[in-house]
C-alpha cells in the first residue's frame, strides 16, 4: 500500500483493517504526519501539531490492537479538531492573537472527549479565522489557509483548515463548527462532505448564548460513511446544552434507499445567482436523482427568508460577543471582524427584535415546506472557490451571496449536509446542499449516500 493509498482512504476502511491488524495505527498516524509536515508551508491547514502526542498514542493503539482489547468505532484513526474547542494542554487561540498563548487547564471540550474515548487521535488544530467569524479562513496570527485543488483560492471557512485536511488527505475526519455555513462553505469549496446537524442533535458548548443559539458542530470527511460514523460518537445529550437534552441519544437507522421512489424532493435555486458550472451541476445532480425515483420540483417560494435579518443578527452578535477585545487588541485583529463589529455597534433593540421574529418566521416556512417535501436541495455555494484574497475584504461574506444557501438552515436548526456535486470550468469542486426534517439526520446522511454512489467523486485526489 503506498502512502497516497493510505492517506486518502476512508475511516471506515481503515478502522476495518486496523481491528484485522491488517494496518498498523503507528504506520498510519506517520503517513498523515508526514503529509502534514510535507503540505503546511502550502496549504496552511493546521494552527498546531501535536505529532509527539499523536505518536504515542498511536503506538498505545497499536498496543490495544494486539493484546486484543476492546477498541471503540474510531480506533487509531486520525482526525483535526478546529481551533475553537478546548482541548487541555494543547494550545487553543479560537485563531486570534488575542488567546496565542492560551494552554487549557480545564477538561477538553464534550466532542474532543467524545472523540477520544472512542479511538480518534488528534493530529492537529485545525485552523479557524479570528472566533469563526467569516466564510473564509485567514487572518492576522496566522496567514491564508488555501484550497488543495488550487492554492490561489480560498478553502472557504470558518472550518476551512477542517475541509482542506480531509481534502488533501491529512486525515480523514474534521471537527467543525456551523453558525451561518462554516462547515458546509468549505465542504462545498473543497469538495469534501460536511454536515451541520439538526441543533442540539450534537452538544455545542461553546456557544456565547446557548438559548439563542444557531451554531452546531459537526464532521468534515471525504466520504458519507465516515460522516455517519464520526456522527455516532458525537450525538447525545450534554447539560451545558439545553437544546441537546431532548435530542436522540442515538438516532435511528435511515429509511433511504437506492430506490428513491415515493422520495419528494423540493429544490430551492432562488436564493442568489449562480454561476453556469454550479447550475449545471446542479440540475445533472438532480436528474440523477430524478433518476432514482425521486420527484423534484422546484420550490421557489414559501421560505422567508430575510437576508438582511439574519446579517444584522449576525452582525450584532459580533459586536456583543467579542467587543471587548477592540482596545487593547485592535492592532492585532482581523479588519474584516473589527469592520463587521462596527457595523454591529447601530443595531438597535427594535431592530433586533424584529430580526428574530423574521427567524421564527423562516423557521416556520421551512417546517412547512418540509410538510410537503421529504428533503430540500440547493446548490451549497453560488460559485466554485473564489481568490483566497477575497477573505480580507469586508464584503467577504455577505455581498458576494457566499453563504445565500446555507445561512438560512443555521436558524431554522434543520439538519444540512454539503456532497460534492462535480467540478466547475476551472476544475474546482461544486456542493449540493441536502436538508432534511429536524432529527432527520441519518435520512439527509442516507440521502447523501445514495447520490455519492450514483455520482462517485471521493476517487479524485487534488494536486496538493
Amino acid at each position: 500500500m503506498t502512502d497516497r493509498d493510505l492517506l486518502f482512504m476512508p475511516a471506515t476502511t481503515a478502522a476495518d483493517l486496523i481491528r484485522k491488524r491488517a494496518l498498523s495505527p503507528v504506520e498510519y498516524v506517520d503517513a498523515v504526519l508526514g503529509a502534514i509536515e510535507r503540505t503546511q508551508p502550502t496549504l496552511n491547514a493546521f494552527s498546531v501539531v501535536t505529532a509527539e502526542d499523536a505518536r504515542n498514542k498511536a503506538r498505545a493503539a497499536e498496543q490495544a490492537v494486539m493484546a486484543g482489547k476492546e477498541l471503540g468505532p474510531l480506533h487509531g484513526i486520525p482526525m483535526n479538531i478546529k481551533d475553537l474547542f478546548v482541548t487541555k494542554g494543547v494550545r487553543t487561540s479560537f485563531g486570534s492573537a488575542v488567546y496565542a498563548d492560551n494552554i487549557p487547564t480545564t477538561d477538553d471540550d464534550v466532542l474532543v472527549t467524545r472523540l477520544n474515548a472512542a479511538g480518534g487521535i488528534m493530529v492537529g488544530k485545525s485552523t479557524t479565522p479570528e472566533f469563526g467569524h467569516k466564510g473564509h479562513t485567514d487572518g492576522p496570527s496566522f496567514g491564508i489557509t488555501r484550497n488543495p485543488w488550487n492554492t490561489e483560492r480560498t478553502a472557504g471557512g470558518s472550518s476551512g483548515g477542517a475541509a482542506a485536511a480531509a481534502a488533501a488527505g491529512l486525515g480523514p475526519l474534521g471537527l467543525g463548527t456551523d453558525g451561518a455555513g462554516s462547515i458546509r462553505i468549505p465542504a462545498s469549496a473543497c469538495g469534501v462532505v460536511g454536515l451541520k446537524p439538526t441543533t442540539g442533535l450534537v452538544p455545542y458548548e461553546q456557544a456565547p448564548d446557548i438559548f439563542y443559539n444557531y451554531a452546531a458542530a459537526g464532521p468534515l470527511t471525504r466520504t458519507v460513511a465516515d460522516c455517519a460514523l464520526m456522527m455516532d460518537a458525537l450525538v447525545g445529550p450534554s447539560v451545558l446544552d439545553p437544546w441537546s437534552l431532548k435530542a436522540p441519544a442515538v438516532l435511528p437507522p435511515s429509511t433511504i434507499t437506492e430506490n428513491l421512489s415515493g422520495i419528494r424532493i423540493g429544490y430551492l435555486p432562488a436564493l442568489t445567482a449562480c454561476s453556469p458550472d454550479v447550475t449545471a451541476n446542479t440540475q445533472a445532480s438532480l436528474a440523477v436523482l430524478a433518476s432514482l425515483g425521486a420527484e423534484v420540483d422546484e420550490v421557489g417560494a414559501g421560505m422567508e427568508w430575510n437576508a438582511q435579518s439574519a446579517r444584522l443578527i449576525y452582525l450584532t452578535n459580533l459586536h456583543v460577543n467579542f467587543s471587548g477585545y477592540v482596545e487593547k487588541w485592535r492592532s492585532r485583529m482581523d479588519p474584516v471582524l473589527l469592520q463587521w463589529m462596527e457595523a454591529g455597534s447601530r443595531t438597535t433593540v427594535d431592530d433586533y427584535r424584529k430580526a428574530q421574529i423574521a427567524r421564527t418566521q423562516l423557521y416556520r416556512g421551512v417546517q412547512k415546506l418540509l410538510e410537503r417535501y421529504d428533503f430540500l436541495v440547493s446548490p451549497t455555494l453560488p460559485t466554485t472557490a473564489i481568490p483566497a484574497e477575497a477573505g480580507r475584504t469586508v464584503d467577504a461574506l455577505f455581498n458576494r451571496g457566499w453563504n445565500a444557501f446555507v445561512y438560512p438552515f443555521n436558524h431554522t436548526g434543520n439538519p444540512a449536509l454539503s456532497v460534492p456535486s462535480g467540478f466547475g470550468a476551472d476544475g474546482l469542486p461544486t456542493g449540493l446542499q441536502i436538508v432534511g426534517r429536524w432529527w432527520g439526520d441519518n435520512d439527509v446522511m442516507g440521502l447523501g449516500a445514495v447520490f455519492e454512489q450514483a455520482r462517485p467523486w471521493a476517487d479524485r485526489h487534488p494536486p496538493v
